[in-house]
């Protein structure tokens, strides 16, 4: 059951995305991914012509006469929306949290993917496996989905991005949509994210706050890293220290970039911004090229 404070908050998000979910779909969702496959329909009697590997020798041998299995190509999804909950997430400069966003996202695919007929699960990571909830249908499922990334506490504080990729294969059985939404502040991952592209589609949605790019001449400043709690003292006020900051935060999106086109993973950059449909245009962009590639 969903409290009122939640259901509010839930239907807050909702809101906040209806927007950017009608975006996602005339972008053609529904077609930036394949099903899983061709599905049995039904027999029907021999006609010349058709394949000879298709016939249903059980049946031929019961009615006498030749009989063919009948394929229909299978559109119904499985996507899996796997979300970083390590303490870095819990990390804004303006009015929201990377955590609150990476919700916010994940409410946008799971009810993009209700609307599509498809099941979606949840997977909450940190440096261990938080949480996992099957995929299905449903809006009462997707609110639990949002419910759960909005509100649960993890264990942990840190991040082991291998470690849930690597359960994830184990736990889809079939050909599967998987978004893994983080601000991948971990490495090592690479073996990983190749080995499920080979059975599945898999999505990297990196969230990434303004402050992470560039600093504001604010004087000294003590910051803590979230995960190991470690402090250090720095000078915003140097001029030569900001740019150094800047420049080694552009060099990082570049090799981040680089690296998920190596490993042939799709890779989406969210930069948080004041308004939401902002934020999420690369997101739309994706769906929309992806779309037009099929």
């Amino acid at each position: 059951m969903l409290s009122k404070e939640v259901l509010k908050t839930v239907s807050r998000i909702e809101l906040s995305v209806k927007g950017s979910l009608d975006a996602v779909m005339t972008g053609a969702y529904h077609s930036s991914y394949k099903g899983n496959g061709m599905e049995f329909s039904e027999v029907r009697e021999y006609v010349p012509g058709d394949d000879i590997r298709s016939i249903d020798w059980n049946v031929t041998a019961r009615a006498g006469t030749p009989y063919v299995k009948k394929f229909v190509e299978e559109r119904e999804l499985t996507m899996l929306l796997m979300v970083d909950a390590s303490s870095s997430a819990e990390f804004g400069s303006g009015k929201e949290m990377k955590a609150e966003v990476m919700a916010t996202l994940t409410a946008l695919l799971a009810f993009a993917a209700i609307k599509n007929n498809d099941k979606v699960g949840l997977l909450i990571f940190t440096d261990q496996i938080e949480l996992f909830i099957r995929p299905a249908k449903g809006r009462k499922h997707v609110l639990r989905l949002i419910r759960e990334t909005l509100y649960f506490k993890p264990q942990n504080k840190g991040t082991n991005i291998q470690n849930a990729l690597e359960y994830a294969g184990k736990l889809l059985n079939r050909r599967a949509v998987v978004v893994v939404i983080s601000d991948f502040l971990d490495t090592g991952y690479e073996t990983a994210f190749k080995v499920l592209r080979k059975r599945h589609d898999v999505l990297a949605v990196s969230v990434v706050d303004p402050r992470e790019l560039e600093l504001p001449s604010v004087g000294l400043v003590e910051i803590e890293d979230p995960e190991t709690g470690e402090t250090l003292l720095i000078d915003t006020g140097d001029a030569v220290f900001r740019e150094l900051f800047a420049k080694e935060a552009k060099k990082q999106t570049r090799e981040m970039t680089l690296l998920f086109d190596k490993m042939s993973v799709d890779f989406v950059r969210i930069l948080i911004q004041s308004e939401f449909k902002n934020t999420v245009a690369p997101l739309l962009e994706h769906f929309r090229r992806r779309a037009k590639l099929r």
